[in-house]
């Protein structure tokens, strides 16, 4: 099923590097951008998270949570998070059941593997809808940051 803007952001429960339970409805009243990223401790995905750790309090500042999730068990995540010293939540989709929601996983990955989660970004508003969708087809890509801050920034 294929993301629009407009449309009510797809529910997910998934665990993050603490064992705990994170849902969509866990952010309400704020705004939130869900970056789905393919593996972590790749060059690409530990850019694009720093990126973000480097600049978070641009978006706290907007009443904006950022996650990051990814096919990677919790643990991998929770190694990853910490040695990158990464200041938002990182949620193992090891199910594949969100990035497949978000229509964000891919088929065939590089290296033979399958049901990694594409390169993505979203916009949640406050009221669970979506506000901005970024589905990149190459894992190297980054997603467009100044059109995500932009986005929060109108909300």
């Amino acid at each position: 099923m294929s993301i629009t803007i407009g449309q009510a952001a797809p529910s997910f429960s998934l665990r993050d590097t603490e064992k705990n339970v994170v849902s969509l409805e866990d952010f309400k009243a704020k705004n939130l951008v869900i970056l789905f990223f393919p593996l972590a401790f790749t060059g690409t995905c530990t850019k694009e998270l720093c990126t973000i750790r480097d600049d978070i309090s641009n978006y706290q500042n907007m009443n904006c949570e950022v996650v990051g999730i990814s096919v990677d068990s919790l643990f991998s995540l929770g190694k990853f998070k910490a040695e990158q010293n990464l200041n938002f939540p990182l949620l193992s989709d090891f199910n594949k059941k969100a990035s497949t929601a978000y229509d964000s996983l891919f088929e065939t990955f590089p290296n033979d593997m399958e049901g990694v989660s594409k390169r993505a970004a979203f916009v949640v508003d406050k009221n669970g809808m979506i506000q901005y969708a970024e589905i990149l087809p190459a894992p190297g890509d980054l997603p467009n940051f100044d059109a995500i801050k932009a986005c929060v920034a109108s909300l």
